[in-house]
Formats: structure tokens, C-alpha cells, sequence
């Protein structure tokens, strides 16, 4: 069973949506989560949010807040995860921004991803370091760590 059908499972069996941010996935997540039949249950709908007017006009992501941290920072991230699960009325959401690359800084690498979740059991947040593996893998490896989160955020207790 994919990582993605037992999110839908796990989301079916308790009741619960989901949504999702994205900037640097750029919806390789809501793609990923509505792979399997039946997501339309579950799977409110996604926010693709590259840009940070976007984040700011689609998730109410505070300017302050961009213009303080930058979009890749966990502020950022959690702002874009309450605002994407306000505006769906999801029971999950969960946010992604990084630096997929090519490019970075000494400050924020290629390979930079933060990652919000915002539940009933509130939020998270967590940078996660891929390192420079190329566009492509980072964004993979990013999906794929979204993913993980959602279900451990469906599945907490």
C-alpha cells in the first residue's frame, strides 16, 4: 500500500481532510495524495504558492513575517500551514518551502526544506537539510517527507 493510500485511510477512518501549501513542490503533494481512487473523500484541495504574494494573498502568510525570516523558514512555514487549513477547513495541512535548487546561499543551501503540519494537535515545524541533490531529488525527497508528516499528524494521539 503507498504511503498516500494509507494517508487516505487513516484520514477515512477518523473523519478527517486534508490539505496542503506548497512553494518549492509546487502541488507534487495534493498529485501524490489524489493518486488513489476515492481521494475526493478526504482531499479538500491544494495550495500552490510559489511566489510570496501568493503566500500572502491564498494563505494570509503575514509580510512581516516573509520579510523577517524569508519564505524558507519554519515562521513561514507554520503561517502557511494555519492559513492553508483555515481557508480549506481542513482537519490536517500541511506546508512545505525550500530551496530545490540550483542555487542557495552560505545562509540557506540548496537543499533547505521546512516543513509545517497544523492538526488537531497543533503545529510542527522541522527544517530538514537534503543537501544538493539536484532539483528533481530534493523536491522528491520533500514530497515524500510531507507525506510522512501528514500521516504521523492523522495518526497522532
Amino acid at each position: 500500500m503507498t504511503l498516500a493510500a494509507r494517508i487516505l485511510d487513516a484520514a477515512r477512518a477518523t473523519g478527517a481532510t486534508v490539505t496542503t501549501a506548497e512553494s518549492c513542490t509546487a502541488g507534487m503533494v495534493i498529485a501524490a495524495l489524489t493518486d488513489p481512487a476515492g481521494a475526493s473523500a478526504v482531499i479538500e484541495r491544494g495550495f500552490v504558492t510559489y511566489s510570496n504574494a501568493a503566500k500572502t494573498d491564498m494563505l494570509g502568510v503575514p509580510e512581516a513575517t516573509l520579510n523577517a525570516h524569508g519564505a524558507v523558514s519554519e515562521e513561514v512555514a507554520r503561517a502557511m500551514a494555519t492559513g492553508a487549513r483555515q481557508a480549506a477547513g481542513a482537519s490536517v495541512a500541511v506546508a512545505i518551502s525550500g530551496i530545490a535548487g540550483p542555487g542557495g546561499s552560505d545562509h540557506k543551501p540548496e537543499g533547505r526544506v521546512c516543513f509545517a503540519t497544523h492538526g488537531p494537535g497543533g503545529i510542527f515545524s522541522e527544517t530538514v537539510e537534503f543537501g544538493a541533490l539536484g532539483r528533481a531529488a530534493v523536491r522528491l525527497a520533500a514530497r515524500d517527507h510531507a507525506l510522512r508528516l501528514v500521516l504521523k499528524a492523522l495518526t497522532a494521539r
